[in-house]
């Protein structure tokens, strides 16, 4: 596992991976859940609504699916409203690379690397639950897209791990989006070291926090996190409707996705 991402060649991803490509000269990854037959699910700003200012300053960076695919009809597809898409493969990488993300790994791993969104100490689920969770989500939506709270990195890893944040607070279950948070911090709560000097010393506080803060809020390790069945996705964060259909029936999902995951 490299210093900064996990590279792979297609030949070896295989259904479930949570696989990301790099946007805008590395500062910004996509990520997706591969679920076989060069097909990738992945969760992108609903265009047709009210962006946040976050996802619309960022939202050129994330995926940009071609109104036609040559290669797969199907590609692009997505539910009205919904900002969960299925892309092929070539679509979903545009001219980036390709790169795993790995889980289970160890605290020290986890600490070595120098971004987040690449790994987590949290282990995946099996496959089978993966990719049903991702083609769950493709028909029933993932709730509104937040560059913060939840972005494409957030869905990959529900999608692994099944984990939902309890705290309605807060930065989500992306590593990335706790990098951009992390970084300032370390540097807010290091400045009585005058870590804006150019110092060793500062340079070696500022890295330290940041690793720190990265941790501190990997969802391998955090203890504000539960474990939720992607059926109760809706029931859990509030997305059924009113009608008198959702509220007598247990056995069908709402398809309602409309209000804010967060």
């Amino acid at each position: 596992m490299g210093l900064l991402s996990h590279r792979v060649e297609r030949e070896d991803v295989k259904p479930g991976d949570h696989i990301y490509t790099w946007r805008a000269v590395f500062t910004y990854s996509h990520h997706g859940i591969f679920v076989g037959g060069s097909k990738v699910v992945h969760f992108t700003p609903d265009r047709s609504g009210n962006l946040s200012a976050e996802a619309t300053s960022i939202s050129d960076h994330i995926s940009r699916i071609p109104s036609s695919c040559t290669t797969f009809p199907d590609c692009g597809f997505r539910q009205p409203g919904s900002g969960v898409v299925l892309s092929c493969l070539d679509c979903f990488l545009g001219k980036g690379s390709l790169h795993s993300f790995i889980y289970g790994v160890s605290p020290s791993a986890f600490l070595a690397k120098l971004r987040g969104g690449t790994c987590t100490t949290a282990v995946s689920d099996t496959p089978e639950t993966v990719v049903h969770r991702a083609m769950y989500l493709l028909q029933n939506g993932f709730g509104n897209y937040n560059v913060f709270q939840n972005n494409c990195e957030d869905f990959a890893l529900y999608c692994k791990t099944g984990l939902l944040i309890v705290d309605n607070q807060g930065v989500g279950r992306s590593g990335q989006a706790s990098s951009i948070i992390g970084a300032p911090l370390a540097a807010i709560l290091s400045s009585p070291l005058k870590l804006l000097m150019p110092s060793p010393v500062g340079v070696a506080v500022t890295a330290g926090m940041y690793c720190m803060s990265r941790y501190a809020t990997d969802i391998g390790v955090r203890n504000d996190v539960v474990k939720v069945a992607v059926e109760d996705l809706a029931v859990n964060l509030g997305w059924e409707g009113s009608t008198e259909e959702d509220e007598t029936s247990d056995e069908e999902p709402s398809n309602a996705h409309t209000n804010d995951i967060i």
